[in-house]
């Protein structure tokens, strides 16, 4: 029984059980998002999943323990972590830990007085770790998957503005498809090309500032109390003290048979990072074609004015929406945010070529 001075434990309302069953479901669903997601990974990322999915139980025990003979019958997870359990299961990708962020994102523990302070504080450490997790993967994709996100927004938007311009102006509908068609080829060559050189002189400029490894040959023959290696060291951003410290630590462990390469920058993250050229200069040639061809398909089957100009504003819009979103999500910001961005700097500019368009079309006529 409780003392005099300790308030007797409250009867929980309906609503609370309600409440306690909902986040108990939630619990079980992320856990087995973060099990699922293991199951496809290997080394430390999976050990780290599988150390989320400890921590999930641990919440979802909590609420067992409130709800003691009212648990129930099990509660699905709410819609948007079945779909997270879902795309675990069959992909296991960036774009589920970039979803998964969002959700850790969204605990409603840090307001609601049944849940501990632990467990709000380890929902917020668990959005930080998933975040670094989902940055690994957006890594891995920065290079080639820019070009192509990047080339296929072109595309849609360059085409849309020039097809519609040129639909404005009351020309033809064969010159309209004629010029939707070079406009697609020219751009797709310019930004395979344009994207080819951008990444092979980022590469070749991490490789300019890599330290040559035939530098390590001289170092046994250097005069040990004028020490040059100081000056590598100071060039690369040490204090005089620290450079000519370490330079001594690097000459004194030296000899004529084991010599060690001069530390250095490591570029192989950076060169990740870039992405290689050929497929990346491949991805914007391809993804660029594919987006500027979507403003063309009403011409390809016939349609002409004002038809043809809605059918290709709304099958632009669609894909601009989204492409946005899987921006949205890849950054970890809202979906609905990005699309809606992406969707009116599209239409924004098709809007101002069709109005010019039209008033050269009016002027000419």
């Amino acid at each position: 029984m409780p003392s005099p001075l300790e308030a007797p434990p409250r009867e929980p309302s309906p609503a609370d059980i309600r409440r306690w069953r909902r986040y108990l479901a939630d619990e079980r669903a992320e856990a087995a998002v973060y099990r699922d997601l293991a199951s496809r990974r290997t080394g430390e990322e999976r050990d780290i999943l599988l150390a989320l999915a400890e921590a999930e139980r641990r919440h979802e025990q909590h609420w067992l323990d409130l709800l003691g003979n009212n648990v129930g019958h099990p509660m699905r997870g709410d819609f948007r972590t079945r779909v997270l359990g879902f795309l675990a299961r069959r992909f296991g990708s960036v774009f589920v830990l970039a979803l998964a962020q969002r959700a850790e994102a969204r605990s409603p523990y840090a307001s609601d007085s049944d849940a501990t302070p632990q467990m709000a504080a380890d929902e917020q450490i668990h959005e930080e770790v998933v975040r670094a997790l989902a940055a690994r993967g957006r890594q891995r994709l920065s290079g080639t998957f820019r070009a192509a996100v990047f080339g296929a927004n072109d595309g849609l938007v360059s085409n849309l503005a020039l097809v519609l311009g040129i639909s404005a102006s009351g020309v033809p509908n064969h010159v309209v498809l004629l010029t939707g068609i070079s406009g697609l080829l020219a751009g797709a060559l310019s930004m395979g090309a344009g994207e080819y050189v951008s990444v092979r002189s980022q590469r070749e400029l991490l490789e300019a500032s890599t330290p040559n490894p035939d530098t390590t040959s001289a170092l046994p023959n250097l005069d040990v109390d004028a020490n040059e290696l100081t000056l590598v060291y100071r060039a690369r951003g040490m204090t005089p003290e620290e450079a000519a410290s370490h330079a001594h630590e690097v000459l004194s462990g030296l000899s004529s048979y084991s010599v060690e390469p001069i530390e250095g920058v490591d570029a192989a993250d950076e060169h990740e990072a870039v992405g290689n050229g050929w497929s990346a200069a491949i991805s914007s040639f391809c993804f660029f074609a594919s987006g500027a061809l979507i403003p063309v398909l009403p011409y390809l089957f016939g349609l002409q004015g004002t038809t043809a100009v809605i059918v290709a504003s709304v099958l632009v819009g669609i894909v601009l929406l989204g492409t946005g979103a899987v921006v949205g999500l890849l950054s970890g910001a809202s979906p609905l945010k990005r699309a809606l961005r992406q969707l009116g700097i599209g239409f924004g500019a098709a809007a101002a070529t069709y109005l010019l368009g039209l008033l050269f079309g009016t002027t000419l006529g």
